[in-house]
């Protein structure tokens, strides 16, 4: 079960990463241009940059802590975190008619959730 959590927290940090990056540090109008990027449009520069780095600041949340046995409550703690993130994505994707991408969603929500249900009450630190 642990090496299925350090799995499960590795992929997820993995598109947090990229996700953060692309929100960080790619122009607005680009990512309005590329598939699902088009909610976008209905966001301000800040709110996407503002999402971008706490997508970042996941992606070392989720591994970060464990790995140097800092603070490893903060693994399941940001797992919570990016479930909460993962329902205003699904909520913004669904009123956009993106259900793909809503689908998507429920899959990181779902990996997450493993995440945090494992960290607190099954293996944790």
């Amino acid at each position: 079960m642990n090496l299925a959590l350090w799995i499960a927290a590795g992929l997820l940090a993995a598109v947090s990463l990229g996700g953060g990056l692309t929100k960080t540090f790619v122009p607005k109008h680009k990512l309005a241009a590329a598939q699902g990027g088009g909610w976008t449009d209905d966001a301000g520069v800040g709110f996407v940059k503002t999402l971008g780095v706490l997508e970042l600041l996941a992606a070392v949340g989720l591994i970060l802590p464990a790995l140097v046995g800092i603070a490893p409550v903060m693994v399941p703690v940001t797992a919570v975190c990016w479930v909460l993130l993962m329902i205003g994505a699904m909520i913004t994707h669904g009123r956009r008619g993106e259900f793909v991408l809503v689908g998507l969603n429920v899959v990181y929500l779902a990996v997450a959730a493993f995440i945090a249900w494992g960290r607190f009450a099954v293996v944790p630190f």
